[in-house]
Parts: C-alpha cells; structure tokens; sequence
C-alpha cells in the first residue's frame, strides 16, 4: 500500500517540478536586459544531504530592499511588464514549500537574480 502511495503523489511531484522550473526560467526570459545577451545559468548540486537547485540570469534583477517582503506575494510585480500577473513566484514557492523546499533569492538591479531552491 506504501508503494502504491508514492506512485500516486508522482504525477504531483512531476506537475510541481515543471512549473517551478517553467516559471523561473519563463521569468529569467521575460525579465532579460534589453543591454545584453541573455545568459540562463542552472546548476544542481548537494549539500549537507539536501538537493539544491539554482537558476542565474544576468538580466534586469530586482530590487530586493524594496520587495523582499513581498517578492514572493499573490499579485505582486516588480518591472513594468504588461504580461506580468504576478502569480508565478508565488506559485511557485507554493509548490516549492508543498514538497517540504525552500526558495531564496539575490538580486542586483541591472545585473541579475539567482533563485535557490532547497529540497
């Protein structure tokens, strides 16, 4: 019955994965410099028996004095961007916490943002 469990929850696993990585790099994309080529760096590594997920962008960044309260809010935006709905990150740590993760990120205005995904 516990096997059978696990397999159940995969589709979920499998559904949050995807959009947790769609909505980082769907932003890293949205959110490029119009100054520079764009550079999307992910890596994986792990650490202390904890997988760590992190994506880099060398794009418009944010700016984390001002919104780190709410960067990760319902209907919060950070650029000017007509397509912008602010529901990405929020979902996106949603799926993050549903899985027993944790996400951070850095960011400089004008030089980029890296996420950090815990699990």
């Amino acid at each position: 019955m516990l096997i059978l469990q696990k397999h159940q929850k995969l589709p979920s696993i499998v559904f949050f994965l995807e959009s947790i990585f769609l909505n980082l790099v769907g932003n890293a994309i949205k959110y490029r410099s119009p100054d520079r080529t764009p550079i999307i760096k992910l890596e994986t590594d792990i650490s202390y028996n904890r997988i760590l997920f992190t994506i880099t962008d060398n794009g418009l960044g944010i700016d984390l004095k001002k919104h780190s309260g709410s960067l990760f809010g319902l209907h919060k935006t950070f650029h000017e961007n007509s397509e912008a709905k602010g529901i990405g990150l929020f979902l996106t740590k949603n799926h993050i916490e549903a899985m027993g993760g944790t996400i951070y990120a850095s960011s400089e205005v004008g030089k980029g943002t890296t996420f950090t995904v815990k699990f």
